[in-house]
Order: structure tokens, then C-alpha cells, then sequence
């Protein structure tokens, strides 16, 4: 493993750390009393605290040192004193421990009691301090100027998206989205619960993949030395349970889709799909919108949210207008009725990209979603999907060639699916033969297989029932306004990270490096050339290894150059 120059140094002070008998990876509990916001809310003079927390600042000055302490609740400032700490004649704790081999990013329990400076910070007064754990990687340690100016800030989203761990450290107020992700699945599970439905689990790995239309990931299991596919949808599963009892059914569900990313696709996500019993799809958008409107207010205090330059109030009732009606409103053309050449060839006269691959569904749908979704701000249910479009829909009771399923839209993106569930065996066997057929005229993303089981089950009779999906992941990006859903993931589908080029570093660019890692604050260009003693064509070939391979950045003030470690 190729190490950079400050993973060496802080392996070396691991080293010099366990010479002195102090384990950097103690086993033994460390028993918290405190942490940074129950000092902060229940403060006062000369309480003792005990904290424990990552440490993300300092600033040493002989004897005396301010730092900063950060837990999982916030930071805090700490104040190490050199004679508070080490009473006694053996100043090594400070003198060796705190101010040589501790760095930024250890974990560290601090003893000690509340005081507040001169200026009115709250801060502990440090009598004891325990490592916990040393960080052998250095932090990136963003900076701010007098003007307010943030430099280094860790802001890439590739590295934060994979580095989530270090993301969630230097960048605290990326945590609150998570925070708010798991209010939202809580508030969820209390809605339905209160409303007398039941939680379940359904299998990941399905002998056929079923309940919506998408590519499927497929694998292979040895001992029965069968195909198995991961979920697309649970949709099937829960029907089924239905069909065995009960009356209202729920599941969070992991889905997997093989195909493309993008900002709001990956290809693990997580949904939720719930079924009642004796319902139909009118009870259903009202159920959706009440939801909706109680999820709001339990993550963010108010049926209100900002997502980019729209404020979306969540406040039922929500505007209601057919598939139908709303490419009619959008495009002026008149779907009812028409062929499926009909529908290819508007497609297309509209700029539209279509193939021979797609049937009168498909059509439809790329219809709509070129033209029509984006309008839709305002949460909105879009009813009343063509039959093609919907093979596990119950027909209109009263609308040929259309079925009673919603779609709900909001800042132009469907975040809610819904239907009068088709019970009719006989009827859902046919849709499921159409879609086959689709398949084999080459719709990856068709029906690919008849689940018989899942018919068998019909036959023995669904009582009529309504069923909702959500995309929790689209959900939670509209309610803490995130465009992105890698924003609201914790680990989002990357591409494989690139090998890190291996670096020989020569004796001038050690040099160099070790004058730099000798203090926290950063060098002029001119004192780090001057202390190296290189001559003038050695300083330039090592200064141009270490800023070409990312090892150091140079920075122009109004003053000078600033040298300092990438």
C-alpha cells in the first residue's frame, strides 16, 4: 500500500504512542455523561462533564490550547491547559501526547468542567483526556478567510458520494437529510399503523420478476441450480397476501432495476407499496393526499417545501386530471381511440424518439412524459391510464379503453403509483400474455414472464383492493430539496473507484513535505523554499511532483503565495 507523507508520520506517532504503553485502539468502554448540545441546553459554571467526539480544531499556544470537539449532536469548544491537565511534575500528557502525537480527525473523551470565555463561549475545561482512536488518514480541513470566503471545502460529489464516511464528518449539516429520511419512514409506518394495516416481508430473490415493467439484475443459485432475479417490484407478493386474509398490507422494499443512473435513478431503491382490502382507487387518492400532508408536517414542520425554485405545499386536496385530458391540454391531440400506428406517428411528428419496438403504451407514455409531466408543480394526481399501459389495472367501470390507476406528479416527477388492483384472473391472465408478446417484439422492459403462482392465486379470489407505491428516495429529495438522488442515499451505485497512481517520492519532495507537516497553518512559498535549502533547480522539479500529483497546493493571497499540503 503506497502511504502519502502524512499517512507515514501519523503511522509513526501510532508507533511512538504504543513505546509510551497508550493503546490508540482501547476495547474498554468509555462511559459518556454529556455530549455537545445537553451542555449546551443545560449549562452551567463549573459542571462536570464527560464527552467523547472526534477532534476537528486547535490552536496551540505554549501551555494553553483551544480546540474543537465534535459528536454526533454538534462541536464544542475544549480548552487544554498544560497545568490542568498534568498536576503533577510529569508534563508528558500534554507536552508529548496532546501537542506531538494527537492530530486532527483522533477520536478523544475528555473529563472536565463548563466555563465560559471572556467572550461568552461555552467550553469545557479539560482536567483528563483518554485516546480512543487515531486517524491514520488526514481530514480535509476546510478553511474560511475574514471575508468568508470557504477554501478546500469537501465538495466534490464523487469523492463525498463515496467517501460518505468523511462527508458526514467534515460536512455535519448533511446528516439532517438522513435525519429527516428516517422521520419520513418513521411518520409513514405510524400513519398506516394507526390506520390498522400491517407491516410485512416479502423475498428479494424471486424465481420470476414480477410487478412492474423494468430489466431485471439476474443470478444464480448453486444448490438448486436455478436463474433467481433480484426484485423489481413486491408488488405480486403482497396480493397474494391479500388473497390470504388480510385486510391492509405494507412493505419498505428494496427494488432493484438494471438500468441507467442519473440524478434521480440508481439502481437500488427503496419504495413503499401498501394494499387494502374493499378500497378502490378514489379512496385511495384521498388516503395519498392525507398521507402526504402528514409526512410533510412530521419531517419539516409544515405541509410546505422548497425543491429549487418552487415552493410544493403537500396540503390535501390536490388537483386531479386525467392522462387523457392532460396530453389533450398539453400537446391538443386527442388520444382516445387511436391505433397504435396513429400514436407512433404524432410521436414523432412532435420531435419525439420512438421505435417499432414500442406498442400503444409505451407511445402514450413517452407522449406524456415529453410533453405533459413537467407542467405538473403543484402535487397533482394524473388518473385514468390507458389499459396498455397498465397490465395489473382493474378496467374503468365506466371509460372504455382506460383503466382506474393515478399517477401522483409533483415538480414535474411522479412520486406515487396507484390502482384499483385487477382481481379478474382471466382478464389478468391475458394482460400478462400482451405484455410477453411485447417482450418478444423486443421490449426489454415488458413482461417477460407469466407468473402462473401468482394466477393460481387470483383463482382462489382477491376481494376487491387498492394498491399504492412511492418511491421513498424521490420523496425525501422533494421534502429536503435535493435534485439529486445521490444527495439522498447514504451510499449511491458509483463506477469503480480509479486506481491511485503510485508515487515515488525522492529525498528533496520528503523534504519538502516535512516542512509543511511541522505545523498545521500553512507556509509562504518563500519560508518553505528557504528552510529546504534545495538550490533553485532542485526546489522547482520537487515542487512541481508534489503539486502535479496532488500532494501540496499553492494559493495566491493579496500578499504572497501560500505552500501547503493537498
Amino acid at each position: 500500500m503506497q502511504l502519502s507523507e502524512q499517512e507515514i508520520i501519523r503511522r509513526e506517532k501510532l508507533s511512538k504512542l504504543t513505546e509510551m504503553g497508550i493503546n490508540a485502539f482501547p476495547a474498554d468502554e468509555y462511559t459518556i455523561t454529556d455530549t455537545t448540545e445537553s451542555i449546551k441546553q443545560d449549562f452551567a459554571d463549573n459542571k462536570q462533564v464527560k464527552i467523547a467526539g472526534r477532534l476537528m480544531s486547535r490552536r496551540i499556544q505554549g501551555k494553553a490550547s483551544f480546540a474543537e470537539l465534535q459528536d454526533s449532536k454538534g462541536k464544542i469548544q475544549v480548552y487544554f491547559n498544560r497545568d490542568e491537565i498534568c498536576t503533577g511534575e510529569d508534563k508528558t500528557l500534554y507536552n508529548e501526547v496532546y501537542k506531538h502525537l494527537l492530530d486532527i480527525g483522533d477520536i478523544i473523551g475528555i473529563e472536565g468542567e463548563l466555563f465560559k470565555t471572556q467572550v461568552g463561549e461555552m467550553t469545557v475545561m479539560v482536567k483528563n483526556f483518554t485516546l480512543l482512536t487515531k486517524s491514520l488518514r488526514p481530514l480535509p480541513q476546510p478553511r474560511t478567510d475574514e471575508n468568508g470566503v470557504v477554501y478546500d471545502a469537501f465538495n466534490d460529489p464523487e469523492l463525498r458520494y463515496r467517501q460518505r464516511y468523511v462527508d458526514l464528518t467534515v460536512n455535519p449539516q448533511v446528516k439532517e437529510v438522513f435525519v429527516k429520511r428516517t422521520k419520513l419512514f418513521n411518520a409513514m409506518r405510524t400513519f398506516f399503523n394507526d390506520a390498522g394495516y400491517f407491516e410485512v416481508e416479502t423475498p428479494i430473490l424471486q424465481s420470476i420478476p414480477g410487478g412492474a415493467a423494468a430489466r431485471p439484475f439476474i443470478t444464480h443459485h448453486n444448490a438448486l441450480d436455478i436463474p433467481l432475479y433480484l426484485r423489481i417490484a413486491n408488488e405480486l407478493y403482497l396480493k397474494r397476501l391479500i388473497v390470504g386474509g388480510f385486510d391492509g398490507v405494507y412493505e419498505f422494499s428494496k427494488n432493484f432495476r438494471n438500468e441507467g443512473m442519473d440524478r434521480t435513478h440508481n439502481p437500488e431503491f427503496t419504495a413503499m407499496e401498501i394494499y387494502v382490502a374493499y378500497k378502490d382507487y378514489n379512496w385511495m387518492m384521498d388516503f395519498t393526499e392525507k398521507l402526504l400532508e402528514f409526512c410533510a408536517v412530521q419531517v419539516n414542520g409544515t405541509t410546505k417545501a422548497t425543491f429549487g425554485e418552487y415552493e410544493v405545499d403537500f396540503k390535501a386536496p390536490y388537483q386531479r386530471i386525467s392522462m387523457t385530458d392532460a396530453i389533450l391540454k398539453f400537446t391538443g391531440f386527442d388520444i382516445t381511440g387511436k391505433t397504435e400506428q396513429e400514436l407512433f406517428d404524432f410521436a414523432k411528428s412532435i420531435g419525439i424518439d420512438v421505435n417499432e419496438t414500442m406498442g400503444k403504451g409505451k407511445l402514450i407514455d413517452e407522449i406524456f412524459g415529453e410533453k405533459c409531466e413537467g407542467n405538473f408543480i403543484q402535487p397533482t394526481f394524473i388518473t385514468d391510464y390507458p389499459v396498455e399501459m397498465s397490465p395489473l389495472t382493474k378496467k374503468h367501470r365506466s371509460k372504455e379503453g382506460l383503466t382506474e390507476r393515478f399517477e401522483l406528479m409533483v415538480c414535474g416527477k411522479e412520486i406515487a403509483n396507484a390502482y384499483s388492483e385487477l382481481n379478474d384472473p382471466i382478464d389478468q391472465r391475458e394482460r400478462f400474455e400482451d405484455q410477453l408478446k411485447l417482450s418478444e417484439k423486443g421490449d426489454d422492459e415488458a413482461g417477460q414472464f407469466i407468473d402462473e403462482d401468482f394466477l393460481r392465486a387470483l383463482e382462489y379470489g382477491m376481494p376487491p383492493t387498492s394498491g399504492l407505491g412511492i418511491g421513498m428516495d424521490r420523496l425525501i429529495m422533494f421534502l429536503t430539496n435535493n435534485a439529486s438522488i445521490q444527495e439522498v442515499l447514504f451510499f449511491p451505485q458509483m463506477k469503480p473507484e480509479k486506481a491511485v497512481p503510485q508515487i515515488e517520492l525522492g529525498e528533496d519532495e520528503k523534504v519538502i513535505l516535512e516542512i509543511l507537516n511541522s505545523r498545521e497553518e500553512p507556509f509562504s512559498l518563500a519560508e518553505v523554499k528557504e528552510r529546504s535549502q534545495l538550490s533553485g533547480k532542485k526546489w522547482d522539479k520537487a515542487s512541481k511532483v508534489l503539486t502535479k500529483n496532488n500532494l501540496v497546493k499553492v494559493e495566491k493571497t493579496d500578499d504572497h503565495l501560500l505552500m501547503k499540503l493537498a
